[in-house]
C-alpha cells in the first residue's frame, strides 16, 4: 500500500518524478491539474463548475478542488495505492485530506518533499521556454509557494510523515534517491 503526497516548489520535478514512480509501481498518479482538466473535458458536474471559474480567469476554489480529489480517491483504482501531486497546497487542505483518508479508510500516507534552491528551479522553469514563464512570474510563484505551501513541510514533519529528497540533482539521481527513501 503505497500512498504518497509529493510536495516541492514549482520546477523541483514533482510531476516528472511522481509520474515515473507511479508507472514503476503501477499505481495511479493523481495530479490535481490533470483531474481538473479531465473533469472539464468530460463536462462532469464538478468540471462544469470549475470551467466557469477558469473561463472568468479566477482560481478554482479550494472546496471544488477538494471535491475533485475526494471523487478521484474514491475510484476503485485508488483504493490501495496512489501518488498525489499538486494537492494539498495549504495546511487547511492537508487537514481536509487527513479527515478524508480517515473517512474512506485509507491511511499510511507519506509525504515526499522534493527540495531545490530557488535559483535552480528558476533556471529549470526558464529552460522550459513557456511563454508565461519569465523570471519575475516564476519568482512570484516561488514566493506564493513559500508563503502558502511550505508550511505543509512542518505540518507533515510534526506528524512524522515527511521524507525530504534533494531535488537539486539529475533526474536519474532524484529517482534513485526516491526509491531508497520509499524502500522498494
Amino acid at each position: 500500500m503505497t500512498r504518497l503526497i509529493f510536495l516541492g516548489p514549482p520546477g523541483a520535478g514533482k510531476g516528472t518524478q511522481a509520474q515515473a514512480l507511479a508507472e514503476h509501481l503501477n499505481i495511479p498518479h493523481i495530479s490535481t491539474g490533470e483531474i481538473l482538466r479531465q473533469a472539464m473535458k468530460e463536462q462532469t458536474h464538478l468540471g462544469i463548475k470549475a470551467q466557469n471559474y477558469v473561463n472568468s480567469g479566477e482560481l478554482v476554489p479550494d472546496q471544488l478542488v477538494q471535491d475533485l480529489v475526494q471523487e478521484r480517491l474514491n475510484q476503485p483504482d485508488a483504493e490501495n495505492a496512489w501518488i498525489l501531486d499538486g494537492f494539498p497546497r495549504k495546511v487547511t487542505q492537508a487537514a481536509f485530506l487527513e479527515e478524508l483518508l480517515e473517512t474512506i479508510h485509507q491511511s499510511g500516507e507519506r509525504v515526499v518533499n522534493l527540495d531545490a534552491p530557488d535559483d535552480v528551479v528558476v533556471a529549470r522553469l526558464l529552460a522550459r521556454g513557456r511563454k508565461d514563464d519569465n523570471e519575475e512570474v516564476i519568482r512570484r510563484r516561488l514566493e506564493v509557494y513559500r508563503d502558502e505551501t511550505a508550511p505543509l513541510i512542518n505540518y507533515y514533519r510534526d506528524r512524522q510523515k515527511l521524507l525530504t529528497v534533494n531535488g537539486n540533482q539529475s533526474q536519474e539521481e532524484v529517482t534513485s534517491e526516491l526509491q531508497k527513501v520509499i524502500i522498494f
